[in-house]
Order: C-alpha cells, then sequence, then structure tokens
C-alpha cells in the first residue's frame, strides 16, 4: 500500500486552499507553459534531488502529471524519503482541466 494519497480535483482544490502544499508538475516543459495549476513548479532531475535531500519532509505536496500514473511513481520516491504528506493528483493535469472546464 502507497504511503501517499491519491487526490481527486475537487480534493486537490481544498487541500491547496488549505494547506499551500508544494505543487510539483512532472509533465514536460512545452506542456507545463501551455497550461499548469497555479503555483506549481515544473520537476526537474536537479530540483527533484535537492528536495529529497534538503526538502521540508514535514510540508505537504501535490504532484501531477498527465494522467496520473507518472505523479505516483514521483509521490512514492517522496514517501521513500521520510516525507510525510505526499499527494498524488487522480487524472493528473487532464483530470484537472476537466473539473475545472478549462
Amino acid at each position: 500500500m502507497p504511503a501517499f494519497k491519491t487526490l481527486s480535483a475537487a480534493e486537490a482544490e481544498k487541500l491547496i486552499s488549505q494547506s499551500s502544499p508544494i505543487i510539483l508538475d512532472c509533465r514536460k516543459v512545452n506542456d507545463y507553459r501551455e497550461g499548469h495549476i497555479d503555483n506549481a513548479m515544473l520537476v526537474h532531475e536537479q530540483l527533484r534531488d535537492s528536495m529529497l535531500k534538503k526538502g521540508d519532509k514535514q510540508k505537504a505536496l501535490l504532484i501531477y502529471c498527465y494522467h496520473g500514473h507518472t505523479s505516483e511513481h514521483l509521490a512514492e520516491m517522496f514517501c521513500e524519503f521520510g516525507f510525510k504528506q505526499v499527494y498524488s493528483l487522480a487524472g493528473g493535469y487532464a483530470g484537472w482541466k476537466e473539473h475545472h472546464k478549462l
């Protein structure tokens, strides 16, 4: 059983409004530039490695990708490094866009 939790777009929206999580977008740079969740950071290898080594393990992380599969792998990695509040967005950015009718 994964140590991270999968959230629907509605649950993620609530998390964002209540907890101000660090939001990580693990899609390709061109897709990020075309649209992303507000305040999301594009995950690249250096950012990921820096966060794994020095990140605040108590801070909530919301991770998303295209459809929710890649983000689960990254969420699991953060959990393995001791992060306590890790969330993956079910349906990824596609689900987020559908929920928000973008």
